[in-house]
């Protein structure tokens, strides 16, 4: 069995999103005023599906983001990467953003409102 640490490791190393990004439209760019670096889209494949539970390395209820205020989602993503929220994916994620991302980042679905499409 993976220690945390390992896990962490491992699953940073698996999540070349939190960096790689696809590139957004000029104008897409512009409007959401995210920088070209962050994938938007990386947080969408858990937190928008209505009651989805992640379930490694335990049961987690996934929460909504779109529509979350900016500064939650901000300090959310701070505490994961200081390691003050548990919870192995999400630090992992959160590891590989810098302040400027996390802005952005929490800025862009806190405008998405509460549309879990989005």
């Amino acid at each position: 069995m993976m220690n945390t640490r390992t896990w962490i490791a491992a699953a940073a190393a698996l999540m070349p999103l939190a960096v790689l990004a696809q590139q957004p439209s000029a104008p897409a760019a512009a409007a959401t005023s995210v920088p070209k670096v962050v994938n938007v889209s990386m947080c969408s494949g858990c937190h928008t599906i209505p009651g989805y539970q992640a379930s490694f390395p335990r049961v987690y209820r996934v929460p909504m983001i779109s529509g979350q205020s900016a500064k939650y989602l901000e300090a959310a993503l701070l505490a994961y990467r200081k390691g003050d929220r548990n919870h192995p994916t999400m630090r992992a994620i959160a590891m590989g953003l810098d302040d400027a991302e996390i802005a952005a980042l929490a800025a862009y679905y806190a405008a998405r409102g509460s549309d879990a499409t989005k």
